[in-house]
């Protein structure tokens, strides 16, 4: 038992708000409704046992052991007051998996002891599914953890925002309803979910694909992605969309790669090594992009940080106008995140960004292009300080630091987006994944030291030797 543990809900449409889920990592599938007749459940628990069996997850029933039995379920949950785990493997059977919610170690010790092959633990936080009795929270998990044998599986409160230090504390994983179930995108609810498991990983934590051009001179594109990643402790993967004659002066030539050959690197990836998150820079051309998207869509990837590269720091143009709009229209609806600095938002929504009230319209606006998320990057805005926003429809969450005078800046935005995405693909949420990759990005430009005649790289090395903010 380990990994995102759904429960359901009671509200319409539930089959296929699961359906939904599961292909966003759900591990395990909790059927759990206490209002509708015997004859309601059985054909909903059907229809669910029938997608839990296809896509080879357990199918567990809460409460009603009967029930379990009838829909030839994996498992049944009990309550402290609704049956032993004697009686529940007697009619179900001996390979079937018996949980047990419990408030205490005391209450899991005895669990355990009583032959329950894993217990529910809780509850973590204050939770709008039940009243909460009991809220024994992560450091309790944490000292039962520490005696309990079997598989726990945290509940209450959950969501992707607080999930971390449940994780933290030992669990083996977490339960959640309106978490996914109740988002507009139950899929990509699962996966951020998912992917935070990901921390308890040895390193490397985490594959992250960057799909860019190549930078001769090493401090952007590709080079500047892979060695970001691996720095911050994650496997980077690639794929070339474009050569580049470049140097800390400027681009002097580029050298777009065969769509074609492009859709050849990505199979070769995608069909062999597990990849976490998806990170783009320069694409290069329509194309290109429609080649990625296509590629994205047949493979299932849900988490794509998008970093729309448009212009060099030395000024040139690395995209056309096709370009521009295929990315607009077959890549940001698909984008996890949307990554563009100041001159970048403006060529996406035609609007002249000049403040802070611009900026958060601009978000706005690629929000409504279709981004789950933007981080719109304001370090070309003029003043004492560089605020980026981070906003995901509802919420602006602003990051400011001081602005650091130097010329050496070459990097910037390939490795912040690299940044998020390596977090990311180690277990991190969205917010402390950004608020992690600003201060690398900070450390990394405050290091960098004169190479070139121009915008010399930012230092991705000692940036990554820094400590940087607790997750």
């Amino acid at each position: 038992m380990k990994g995102l543990y759904l429960i359901t809900d009671q509200k319409e449409r539930l089959v296929e708000r699961v359906e939904n889920a599961l292909s966003g990592g759900v591990a395990c599938l909790q059927y759990r409704d206490k209002t509708r007749d015997h004859a309601a459940r059985r054909a909903e628990g059907e229809r669910l046992r029938t997608l839990c069996s296809a896509k080879g997850i357990p199918f567990i029933v809460n409460d009603d052991v009967n029930l379990a039995a009838e829909l030839r379920a994996d498992g049944v949950h009990l309550g402290q007051d609704d049956g032993d785990v004697a009686g529940a493997r007697l009619a179900l059977g001996p390979k079937a998996i018996i949980g047990i919610s419990t408030h205490s170690t005391e209450e899991a010790l005895r669990a355990e002891a009583e032959g329950a092959d894993y217990i529910g633990f809780g509850a973590m936080y204050p939770t709008g599914s039940k009243d909460v009795i009991h809220l024994p929270g992560p450091g309790a998990l944490a000292e039962a953890r520490k005696r309990v044998r079997i598989p726990m599986v945290a509940i209450g409160g959950i969501n992707r925002d607080n999930a971390a230090p449940v994780i933290d504390a030992g669990a083996d994983a977490v339960a959640v309803i309106s978490a996914v179930l109740s988002s507009d995108d139950p899929a990509l609810a699962a996966a951020e979910l998912s992917l935070l498991f990901n921390r308890r990983l040895p390193y490397p934590r985490g594959t992250v694909l960057a799909v860019a051009g190549s930078d001769s001179g090493g401090g952007a594109g590709i080079q500047a992605d892979i060695k970001t990643v691996t720095l911050l402790g994650g496997y980077a993967a690639s794929v070339v969309t474009a050569l580049t004659a470049q140097n800390t002066l400027g681009v002097s030539g580029i050298h777009g790669v065969p769509p074609a050959f492009v859709a050849q690197q990505l199979d070769a990836v995608f069909s062999d090594i597990p990849v976490h998150v998806v990170k783009t820079g320069m694409l290069y051309s329509a194309p290109i992009i429609e080649t990625l998207a296509e590629k994205l869509a047949a493979f299932g990837k849900t988490m794509l940080v998008l970093d729309p590269v448009m212009i060099a720091k030395g000024g040139s143009r690395l995209v056309d106008d096709p370009a521009v709009a295929a990315l607009v229209e077959r890549l940001l609806p698909r984008a996890y995140l949307v990554t563009p600095n100041v001159p970048e938002a403006e060529r996406l929504t035609g609007l002249p960004i000049r403040d802070e009230i611009t900026l958060e319209e601009a978000c706005r606006r690629l929000h409504s292009l279709g981004a789950r998320n933007v981080l719109l990057k304001g370090g070309h805005l003029p003043g004492p300080e560089a605020t980026d926003l981070l906003f995901d429809g509802a919420t602006y969450r602003r990051l400011t630091t001081a602005r650091i005078d130097t010329p050496n800046t070459h990097g910037t935005g390939c490795s912040t987006a690299s940044a998020i995405a390596a977090f990311l693909a180690g277990g991190e949420p969205l917010p402390v994944a950004v608020a992690r990759a600003k201060e690398f990005i900070t450390s990394a430009i405050r290091l960098a030291a004169p190479l070139g005649k121009g915008h010399g790289p930012i230092n991705h090395f000692l940036a990554a030797k820094e400590p940087l903010i607790p997750s």
